[in-house]
């Protein structure tokens, strides 16, 4: 009897992962969905029309569809009063901040797989930092470093130059945006120059090519893809920008995902629910093209020896080849440490010196007051350190299951395994505000079923979308270290009678248990740092976090929502410690 409900324990759960996934996923986003083209019981795409034809959005290109002369509206499109809507501005700060980001990012990759140097591996390890960094924390940092009285205009009042206004400007939005996706653009092209094999680039010279054209030839054609899909990702992920743009640019800066939000404050739901479609559309487009481009000139390198490193201290020559790039290499490691080193150091600064320079513990102790004296209705700070823990902890009693579940769906040979990775890697390409909206829209204010009215509380639905944005982060540290196992050890296990889930839970699960560790860490952390679903849920509740405290902290006054970005940053520092030490050694991302 145990036998048999082993060899059926897949079944159930990968049933039960479905399920969930439909509930706290799909079905929320469909609400959005039905929520634009149901406008009181009946079918409609008059909420999409108006939007496309509403130059608040479109800026010119509504005229277009408003029926006017296309070489007219070039030719305004093309001057100095152009009108680019929401929607236009949303896709311009996202390619500015895409240029810089790739500007930031290919000059980091070619440091890590070129030149050898103590620290490099742990350089390339913290590479993934920002992906866990709370946003509204980074935020926070920004305005502490670019502020009227932050630590950038402290630095040149020392030296008699004027003050510098960043703040609630494009440049602030487009410098933090490149602090979390400069990273990216670096991982997946360090990656991709570490597979060039040296071997081609060697035959490529001994047939007559420079240097110059060896790389031109051989190099660069395999590292286009890599980078190409680190500046669509940071097209995608910035054209859905929220919490930076929220504190660093305001309504007056305003995205479609920061346009979207005032909607659903102003309970306009219907035009939010199209908007954010709108959104959902372009953002796919970008990624099918990209995808639709790698398939077209993908290059295959068998990686065979990679290319050596030079030493980065150490040079075999003086000369202009030799010297050039690492006086290069220099400049950038300073504005590349200012970049990603000013916004924290400045955060922690900002919370423990006062307005006149002097060392201050007035911003915590303001947190303590607060907690102690503050208002039902006012934000209070162990409060927000309670829930976020809280919730952290749900989502991943949630998530690291159904990211292990969909781990092992995702890497066994079936016919439709590409398409069951497709559905369930869904929740990276759809918007916290689009996931908060559905649930908030469905589950939370409740849903007919069979005559019955099921209604979940805030801070649950809050849970289920901490949930979904985790465990993708599972399966993707997980799924690797599966693929990779040899099979021999599984064909021997089922030779000798193991049944499927045996072998996973004595076999599979301990070989991969450093990427468990890392999955649970990262879906732990951004259960904690999440802001975007967050802030739609627990509008009008005490289901508030750490980050949307600061977010409402910061709108005040700077130095508590600096004090609450530090626990914040704490928190989650003590987080990954503790379930690293829990989960025992782990070489995870």
């Amino acid at each position: 009897m145990r036998a048999g409900a082993e060899r059926r324990a897949l079944v159930p759960l990968a049933v039960a992962t479905v399920a969930l996934l439909a509930v706290v996923f799909y079905y929320p986003v469909a609400t959005v969905f039905v929520e634009a083209v149901v406008v009181e019981g009946a079918i409609t795409l008059a909420v999409f029309a108006e939007i496309l034809r509403d130059p608040f959005y479109f800026g010119e290109f509504a005229r277009l569809l408003a029926g006017e002369d296309p070489i007219a509206v070039l030719r305004d499109l093309l001057g100095a009063d152009r009108r680019l809507g929401i929607v236009g501005f949303t896709a311009y700060q996202a390619a500015l901040s895409t240029v810089a980001s790739v500007m930031l990012g290919v000059p980091a990759a070619y440091l890590l797989a070129r030149y050898e140097f103590r620290g490099r591996r742990t350089l390339r390890s913290l590479t993934i930092l920002p992906f866990v960094l709370p946003s509204i924390m980074v935020a926070v940092g920004f305005v502490a470093t670019f502020g009227r009285e932050g630590t950038l205009n402290t630095a040149l009042a020392a030296i008699g130059l004027g003050p510098v206004e960043l703040m609630f400007t494009l440049e602030a939005i487009i410098i933090a945006h490149a602090f979390y996706n400069a990273p990216l653009v670096a991982r997946v092209t360090t990656a991709a120059w570490e597979s060039v094999d040296a071997s081609a680039i060697e035959t490529a010279r001994s047939l007559g090519a420079s240097p110059f054209r060896a790389f031109r030839d051989v190099v660069a054609p395999q590292l286009y893809p890599a980078v190409l899909m680190g500046g669509a990702l940071t097209f995608v992920f910035t054209f859905a920008t929220f919490p930076i743009v929220l504190a660093l640019g305001g309504f007056q800066l305003a995205t479609v995902e920061v346009f979207v939000y005032r909607l659903v404050q102003d309970l306009n739901y219907a035009e939010a629910a199209a908007l954010a479609i709108i959104e959902l559309v372009i953002s796919l487009g970008v990624l099918l093209g990209y995808l639709r481009y790698e398939a077209r000139h993908a290059v295959r390198s068998r990686g065979a020896r990679p290319l050596p490193r030079r030493p980065l201290f150490r040079l075999p020559a003086i000369s202009v080849r030799e010297v050039l790039p690492r006086v290069g290499l220099g400049i950038y490691g300073i504005i590349a440490a200012f970049v990603f080193l000013s916004p924290i150091v400045s955060m922690i600064l900002a919370s423990v010196i006062a307005a006149d320079g002097s060392f201050t513990l007035e911003h915590y102790r303001f947190l303590v007051d607060r907690q102690r004296t503050g208002a039902a209705f006012q934000v209070q700070p162990w409060t927000a350190v309670r829930n976020s823990l809280v919730f952290a902890a749900g989502s991943l009693l949630i998530a690291l299951p159904m990211g292990v579940v969909v781990a092992v769906l995702t890497t066994r040979r079936y016919r439709g395994r590409k398409l069951v990775d497709a559905i369930a890697m869904a929740p990276l390409a759809v918007s916290g505000i689009i996931v908060g909206l559905g649930l908030l829209r469905g589950l939370v204010f409740g849903v007919e079923i069979a005559g019955w009215r099921i209604v979940i509380a805030g801070s649950v639905a809050i849970v289920a979308a901490h949930a979904v944005s985790g465990y993708p982060f599972v399966v993707r540290t997980v799924a690797p270290g599966l693929e990779g196992l040899d099979r021999s050890l599984i064909e021997s296990a089922r030779a000798l009678g193991a049944s499927r889930a045996r072998v996973l839970l004595d076999i599979e699960l301990p070989l991969v248990w450093p990427g468990v560790v890392a999955g649970a860490a990262f879906a732990f952390a951004i259960s904690i740092g999440e802001f975007s679903s967050t802030v739609v849920l627990a509008t009008g509740t005490d289901a508030y976090t750490m980050p949307v405290a600061i977010e409402r902290f910061i709108g005040r006054r700077l130095g508590p929502a600096t004090a609450m970005g530090v626990v914040l940053l704490i928190v989650t520092s003590i987080s990954f410690v503790v379930i690293d030490r829990l989960g025992g050694e782990s070489f995870g991302l």
